[in-house]
């Protein structure tokens, strides 16, 4: 993926982690965030029942934020480095 798309990804899920915080939509969030898994450490990937289950999802979401975020400005890093 090119850090173009890489970051197109990201402003999707930047607007999905406002929308999860602001309206409550953390389903919506969790699928734009379930097609970043393979960037992402295996212990921060989403399963496919996380993201159909709005309490498993606000869950994973509410605990993990910080990290996704980190993890996923770390890919980014790595990619402006090729």
């Amino acid at each position: 993926m090119s850090l173009k798309e890489f970051d197109t990804v990201i402003d999707r899920m930047n607007l999905a982690f406002d929308s999860a915080n602001n309206l409550g939509q953390f389903i919506a969030a969790g699928r734009i965030l379930f097609q970043m898994n393979e960037f992402l450490p295996d212990d921060l990937q989403l399963s496919l029942e996380e993201i159909d289950d709005p309490n498993a999802a606000k869950s994973f979401i509410l605990e993990n934020e910080s990290n996704l975020k980190i993890a996923i400005r770390e890919y980014r890093e790595s990619l402006m480095l090729l």
